[in-house]
């Protein structure tokens, strides 16, 4: 069985949020099970893609609406534990972010880009004499791909393999208007119905049509993309018995506390003095008092993640005398960023932030933090709760998607977190405070809680069984179809 995964984002080469650290990490313990596993992205103009040794295995062009774009396909020659490919299209992915340019704007020619990439893999693989067992796609970016393989007569050697589909994040469909309809190859235009959703091409809909298999990133998304779609409700109803959510693992020798580089102090026995030191170390950083506990935010601050809630809930709850200290990490939204900044000012020695990616300083705050805070809107699986549990650091989440699945309220001597249900400034306040309560009130129930959950397994070892499973299942579907 050979597995290629085919994704926009691939961690390290090239991550914007979840779905790089899935498809850099998943291949790594599938090709561990014995599964030879693949993946292959665009060829950004990135630093880490631009330091590494390619060489070129493939090299042709694209007969692209009306425009001739030579591309090439290069694979990795030393540094990971998988065979990785880019593809490289000089006109379309010389450029350093994955979707945002240098002052966070989209690209306008993104659909264009989306579609040669996935029309240059396709070309690749159709010509190869040793082709894919099965192609897994990721994302709104490769919908197209599983429509082209079964449709598309220039691609009629790749008909027969089985495609898997997996969304990792359903709030962006990748649709387009029918005028640009050209950037396709020839296809059966019988079939042009399966393009089409509310009179536009959609490749989140067309990917769920087509794919043999469709998965999300958690059991609990899946059921909640068949009640709140953007529109897709139905459709995914419909496919609901080749749809599957499979809870998304960690990678356990990365996120590591006992031998983790970026971390202040390693966990060597005691996870009290582990936690006490890095804890120490991060109030001694950002100024804040190592008596209090700490609560951390770590990621994009959007809506979609309930960073609007993050500064208004913080201020009600000091202003009625709660006792904790804050800290956030992340870059997003302008308006976000200011309201952050208003608040340390306000709350100067409780509340720091530090607008900024940066993957060291995000280690070092799930060792010494006391909580993460999650407060999403939506969230399909969620990582930063289960990086933090295996640090000792419990979570505060709102009981969506993943979050729901990963993370048990604590009630008397059960759960591993704490959970609230609707996102309102209420019942986040009020989760917070039940967390300050639990560090402050009960130090005994806290740290047995945070000894408990670094012991839970989050390992993508768990995880890549499943995906194995459904694999061999449709392998063994290919084989009694011929």
């Amino acid at each position: 069985m050979h597995i290629l995964h085919i994704s926009t984002e691939c961690y390290p080469a090239a991550k914007a949020g979840g779905l790089g650290d899935v498809v850099g990490t998943l291949p790594k313990y599938l090709t561990k099970a014995n599964i030879p596993t693949g993946v292959v992205l665009p060829k950004y103009a990135n630093k880490w893609i631009q330091q590494q040794e390619w060489k070129t295995v493939y090299q042709d062009v694209l007969d692209f609406y009306q425009v001739t774009l030579p591309f090439s396909i290069q694979q990795l020659t030393v540094g990971m534990s998988f065979p990785l490919y880019v593809v490289d299209i000089p006109s379309k992915y010389d450029r350093a972010g994955v979707y945002l340019d240098e002052e966070g704007n989209g690209y306008i020619d993104e659909v264009e880009r989306a579609v040669c990439f996935q029309r240059a893999v396709l070309q690749w693989l159709a010509q190869q004499d040793n082709k894919p067992s099965i192609i897994h796609c990721h994302d709104h970016h490769t919908g197209l791909i599983p429509f082209m393989m079964k449709h598309c007569p220039e691609f009629v050697s790749l008909a027969s393999i089985p495609s898997v589909f997996t969304i990792h994040n359903a709030e962006y469909h990748g649709t387009f208007s029918w005028d640009k309809v050209g950037l396709l190859p020839l296809f059966d235009g019988r079939v042009r119905g399966l393009l089409d959703w509310d009179y536009s091409i959609n490749p989140l809909a067309v990917a769920i049509k087509c794919a043999w298999k469709v998965t999300t990133v958690s059991p609990t998304y899946m059921e909640e993309l068949r009640v709140q779609t953007r529109g897709l409700e139905q459709l995914l109803q419909q496919e609901k018995q080749k749809s599957i959510g499979i809870l998304n693992g960690i990678d356990v020798q990365v996120w590591d506390p006992a031998t983790d580089q970026f971390i202040d102090s390693q966990l060597v026995k005691s996870v009290d003095r582990y936690k006490a030191n890095n804890k120490r170390f991060l109030a001694q950083t950002f100024h804040i008092s190592p008596k209090l506990p700490l609560i951390t935010f770590i990621g994009r601050l959007a809506r979609e993640k309930g960073a609007d809630f993050l500064a208004p809930v913080i201020d009600r709850f000091l202003n009625k005398g709660g006792m904790a200290a804050f800290i956030i990490l992340g870059t997003g939204e302008p308006i976000l960023h200011q309201m952050l900044l208003d608040l340390k000012r306000k709350h100067k020695g409780i509340v720091d932030v530090a607008l900024e990616y940066n993957e060291k300083l995000a280690h070092q705050l799930y060792a010494g933090s006391d909580f993460l805070w999650m407060p999403s809107r939506v969230e399909p699986c969620g990582l930063n709760q289960l990086y933090a549990m295996r640090y000792g650091t419990l979570p505060i989440v709102r009981a969506v998607g993943g979050l729901k699945d990963t993370v048990e309220d604590i009630q008397g001597t059960k759960g591993n977190g704490i959970q609230f249900k609707e996102l309102n400034i209420e019942d986040a306040t009020i989760a917070v405070q039940r967390a300050a309560n639990l560090y402050l009130k009960k130090p005994a129930a806290f740290k047995k809680v945070r000894t408990s959950i670094m012991q839970l397994d989050f390992s993508w070892e768990k995880s890549a069984t499943e995906y194995i499973a459904l694999y061999k299942e449709l392998e063994i579907l290919t084989r009694s179809s011929t």
